[in-house]
């Protein structure tokens, strides 16, 4: 009898220990790598290297209306699929997700073609103007489709990295390349490999220009970019960096959002000294040139390769300053 309780008792634990154990077994949410040896990244591939990078022949699939950028679908000679954007988001893009992933985050992965052959190429309702005859299309940005599955977005205000250094490193680049539009549907959750997701920045073009209103941002604009103000503000702990995303007060009258917009700024500001100085010691490792080709695999003219470089260091150099 003594031994059926025993067995009992155990069978009992085993019971209300099955949801512990079930959590152990799964993998765990990722938003950061560690990359390694940072100075045999490759730059100018990107996330998705050379082996990933987009044939020579493209055919049209279908437009996608979403978003305020025009954009496409096409099947390349090889069966990948793209999305491709066009417009001022197509450089500002490409060159941010370099810089991202070789800071240890999760990115699209991106590709920037001067121009690109489309067969089928149908009249766009947006974007008509970067297409010629003959489905001859300018200034492309091709984002690599078929990767994991996306299971839904994530918030910067509630995500399960709140307070970690590797989230406040991740709130630093934001601020780094001027990404003004951090709303929650520009950032998705990817089921990868049988895990529980990986935390993707999957939008970033609104960068490399001027944070602001309506009114006065930018995207891609390197001038706007070099004249922008990095930090802030200073204190014994925290380090405030300069991110404009507020509505001009006329605007109030939609007072949602312009809470919403208002609330963005916030990603940039009270972030612990250690982390911004983590991060910059990070970025500190790679070397002029590979920053250089964040910008060469964007189609940035060789002035403005120069001119983002530039700015891209110094920043740098300021974070390992704190």
């Amino acid at each position: 009898m003594r031994n059926h309780k025993r067995i009992f008792s155990i069978i009992f634990a085993l019971f209300l220990a099955l949801p512990a154990f079930a959590q152990q077994a799964g993998t765990t949410a990722a938003l950061w790598r560690d990359r390694g040896d940072v100075r045999a990244l490759d730059l100018l591939g990107g996330p998705g290297g050379k082996n990933h990078q987009p044939g020579t022949s493209f055919t049209f699939i279908k437009e996608t209306t979403g978003g305020t950028s025009p954009k496409f679908e096409v099947e390349d000679e090889n069966g990948a699929k793209w999305k491709v954007k066009l417009g001022p988001e197509a450089k500002s893009e490409t060159a941010a997700t370099r810089l991202v992933w070789a800071a240890g985050y999760y990115a699209d992965e991106d590709y920037y073609r001067p121009q690109i052959h489309v067969q089928g190429m149908k009249r766009l309702s947006r974007g008509q103007n970067y297409v010629s005859d003959g489905g001859m299309v300018r200034e492309a940005r091709l984002e690599r489709q078929g990767g994991g599955k996306k299971l839904k977005n994530w918030s910067w205000y509630d995500n399960p990295f709140v307070g970690t250094r590797e989230f406040n490193g991740l709130r630093v680049m934001m601020a780094l390349i001027n990404n003004w539009d951090l709303k929650e549907i520009n950032n998705g959750v990817y089921d990868e490999g049988g895990a529980e997701g990986q935390y993707v920045i999957s939008d970033l073009g609104a960068s490399l220009g001027r944070t602001g209103n309506p009114f006065g941002r930018s995207k891609g604009v390197m001038k706007d970019y070099a004249e922008t103000k990095f930090i802030k503000k200073v204190t014994p702990e925290y380090v405030d960096f300069v991110m404009h995303s507020r509505p001009c007060f006329l605007t109030i009258f939609y007072f949602p959002n312009y809470i919403f917009r208002t609330r963005m700024e916030s990603v940039a500001k009270h972030i612990p000294i250690a982390d911004a100085r983590w991060l910059g010691n990070r970025l500190g490792q790679f070397s002029p040139e590979q920053i250089r080709d964040c910008f060469r695999a964007a189609g940035f003219s060789p002035a403005e390769v120069e001119g983002y470089a530039r700015v891209v260091m110094q920043r740098i150099e300021a974070l390992k300053k704190l």
